[in-house]
């Protein structure tokens, strides 16, 4: 070849991929992009479309305000739920263990002398329960779904019990402000504590997930309990924290409650709060299987939950609606989680 003929170009490497590897390339970069986003893009077409379809009443400070509070407590009791969600559990109990705290602090705070130690002791008792459920699943190697099913129902007899089936009031509680004032940021601006407590929770979750030793333990006993268990990760031990934790978490969602209702009733308050919370976490990404998930995602999850109720309202769609949608939420979100996933994953 002479000297002076130019050297032909080198192929490019995009003229040489074929079209169905292109296809495969595109297809997992759209996956990945899905995943990365998770679900806000639906939380902002759920905010807009209740903007417009509620007279734009859903984007004001106000309504803003109401749904944070409304999200709080689905966030603590989610962020609870996304530790056990992740080691591959579930909770059934955690509208039964709000209950009988918030019981609990109830009655202690009608106490003279000792009414200071509500909120502790609402505390204790969540997680008191959540052990016992942690102690029956990690050692005694009992079905998550039976436990916690089984917590259901006897912890919620407990707290009717607690109160003689009958609702406590306390109308001077000392911890009202937690549930009924906020911190003033601008004028005619208001951040409710409730949103607050809320937000602390999720980063204090997000920093033991994903900047602890811990965290990584509890990813790993969900990617796969035996290699964890092969490595030298205490399982057993690793299970009585996850659930523990969420009990406490439920125990504060109690102590949330009560505050902004003055009063507590063993029979009604908490109802159904387990499936908000467990559509909460799969919505946000963390999968049944367990072993993927993040707490960011719990977060959107709690909002879009509070957003659909709080819209459906403005609305005016009926409480008997808002139920059927809520069940058609988790079947989606279940959905959601084998197409994120991949067909080949059983939930």
């Amino acid at each position: 070849m002479p000297d002076d003929q130019p050297n032909p170009a080198p192929p490019s490497a995009d003229a040489g991929t074929p079209p169905a590897a292109a296809r495969l390339s595109n297809r997992a970069q759209f996956r990945a992009t899905l995943q990365s986003l998770g679900m806000l893009p639906v939380l902002i077409v759920l905010a807009i479309g209740f903007q417009f379809a509620g007279g734009h009443r859903f984007l004001t400070v106000q309504n803003l305000s109401i749904v944070a509070q409304q999200a709080s407590i689905n966030c603590v009791l989610g962020a609870g739920m996304t530790f056990v969600i992740l080691t591959g559990g579930i909770d059934l109990s955690v509208g039964s263990i709000l209950a009988a705290s918030a019981m609990g602090a109830l009655i202690v705070s009608l106490l003279p002398g000792i009414s200071g130690l509500a909120i502790p002791a609402c505390l204790a008792l969540g997680a008191g329960i959540g052990l016992l459920n942690g102690v029956l699943i990690a050692f005694g190697r009992l079905p998550p779904f039976i436990v916690t099913l089984g917590s259901l129902t006897a912890v919620r007899g407990f707290a009717r019990l607690m109160g003689a089936d009958n609702t406590v009031f306390n109308p001077q509680l000392s911890y009202a402000w937690l549930g009924n004032d906020g911190i003033r940021v601008l004028p005619g601006v208001v951040v409710p504590w409730l949103a607050i407590v809320a937000v602390v929770v999720i980063v204090a979750s997000w920093y033991v997930l994903r900047r602890t030793v811990l965290g990584v333990r509890i990813y790993a006993v969900g990617g796969n309990a035996s290699a964890a268990r092969l490595a030298g990760i205490n399982v057993p031990r690793i299970l009585l924290f996850v659930y523990g934790l969420s009990g406490l978490l439920a125990g504060l969602g109690g102590v949330l409650s009560s505050a902004r209702l003055y009063a507590a009733n063993g029979l009604q308050l908490g109802q159904s709060y387990e499936l908000d919370a467990i559509a909460a976490v799969i919505l946000g990404g963390t999968s049944f299987v367990g072993g993927i998930g993040s707490i960011w995602g719990t977060l959107i999850g709690a909002l879009i939950i509070a957003v659909l109720s709080n819209g459906l309202i403005l609305v005016g769609v009926s409480d008997i609606w808002q139920f059927i949608v809520k069940g058609l939420v988790i079947i989606g979100a279940v959905a959601l989680d084998r197409f994120r996933q991949g067909s080949g994953v059983r939930t």
